[in-house]
């Protein structure tokens, strides 16, 4: 979990946002959208800017919040990488730094979610990204 940290906003130039993950239902679980909350400072940023994360690739990923009328914010998440303008995303890359994001997301939200359930599940499930043991 400690492998994702939250930096500040990187320097974007010469930079682009891959498309890389989605979760438009955050506060169907209240406990998930109070982690973003509260990690990101969304009471007082609100849609102003992104939260950045750094993965475990050295990558940072922007996650940037989504808002609908008459549901808590955040409603949903996008993730992002932030890569090179002109190079290719390295998708088994993206794969091990999203896990990582995961886990340590589900982390911080804390009880009853617990990494090692999330793990279990990638690894009955034969996620590439899940660690095996």
């Amino acid at each position: 979990m400690s492998d994702v940290i939250v930096v500040g906003k990187p320097d974007l130039h010469g930079k682009r946002l891959s498309f890389a993950l989605a979760e438009d239902r955050v506060a169907h679980y209240p406990e998930f959208r109070e982690f973003f909350v509260r990690t990101f400072d969304l009471n007082q940023k609100g849609l102003a800017e992104p939260g950045f994360v750094q993965a475990p690739s050295g990558l940072a990923y922007a996650l940037a919040f989504l808002g609908r009328s008459g549901e808590p914010f955040p409603s949903g998440v996008e993730i992002h990488a932030v890569v090179d303008a002109l190079e290719p995303l390295d998708d088994e890359t993206v794969d091990i730094d999203l896990w990582a994001i995961l886990r340590w997301m589900i982390g911080g939200v804390g009880a009853p979610w617990t990494v090692e359930d999330f793990d279990r599940t990638g690894r009955l499930y034969r996620v590439p990204a899940a660690p095996t043991g």
